[in-house]
């Protein structure tokens, strides 16, 4: 069924996935929960990208690990995220994550299925995303997203991302059960890392007090403009159109803020 949707529109639901996770985080922690500040936490996303790629190169059968560990950890992270983590969120509302997960596990590579399990991955990474931002400076974690993203097209430059990043997406726990370790959408299939940077970009947004919508529709409009590329390329980093509107959000700050000091 994966196939009757076109590449070019599964894609862009991709990117609109993309843009979802980065609107969606709200800001702060949970009173119990531990602040370990630190501009170590900056490292997980480029860190888990480099990781990953020379893991699974070194040991494939990493791989299998990997997908067994999205398919135990996003489900609850998921919960969490319609029931914490995302603005406006109820914890009523982290029990959405149960039929979400049901559906992906009734028909997992059909159109259904990628939506629920892209939903899964999207509020996950929504809940991880606040998290980092509540225990890591955010001028780290914007470091961190552009170093994530010079790393991510270094790899696929250099191809160094292709055979591990093929590996991974072959990767299922068993049969008829989603992989949540990538995100898929008919034809087309993007890195669980790209949901996660995401993420990313619009929890430390939010953390610093400002609405990260307006960065979510930049996400989305250079992930549908970097997406013509395929046009001429097999496989592109999707982490370059985070990282290009948080250069443009934070250029854009910059210029204002020198403006209202003149």
């Amino acid at each position: 069924m994966s196939q009757v949707i076109p590449f070019g529109l599964s894609i862009m639901v991709l990117g609109a996935a993309q843009a979802a996770t980065t609107a969606l985080p709200g800001a702060g922690l949970p009173a119990w929960v531990p602040r370990p500040h630190g501009i170590g936490w900056a490292l997980v996303a480029p860190g888990s990208i480099l990781g990953v790629v020379i893991g699974i190169a070194q040991f494939p059968q990493l791989a299998d690990g990997l997908t067994w560990l999205a398919l135990v950890a996003v489900p609850p992270l998921a919960a969490a995220g319609a029931g914490w983590a995302a603005r406006g969120a109820r914890p009523a509302a982290g029990l959405v994550a149960i039929p979400l997960f049901a559906a992906a596990c009734i028909a997992p590579r059909s159109v259904a299925g990628h939506v629920c399990a892209t939903a899964l991955d999207v509020l996950s990474c929504v809940t991880l995303g606040r998290l980092l931002a509540g225990v890591t400076p955010a001028w780290a974690l914007k470091l961190g997203i552009v170093v994530a993203a010079m790393v991510d097209t270094a790899l696929i430059a250099g191809q160094q991302l292709q055979g591990p990043n093929a590996v991974l997406n072959a990767a299922i726990p068993a049969p008829h059960l989603p992989q949540l370790q990538l995100v898929a959408f008919g034809s087309a299939q993007m890195g669980y890392g790209d949901l996660f940077v995401a993420g990313l970009l619009g929890a430390v947004l939010a953390a610093e007090g400002r609405d990260p919508r307006p960065s979510a529709l930049l996400v989305l409009a250079f992930a549908w403009l970097f997406d013509l590329l395929f046009l001429v390329a097999d496989e592109l980093p999707a982490t370059v159109p985070v990282a290009a509107a948080l250069v443009v959000v934070e250029v854009r700050r910059a210029a204002r803020t020198r403006s209202r000091a003149a």
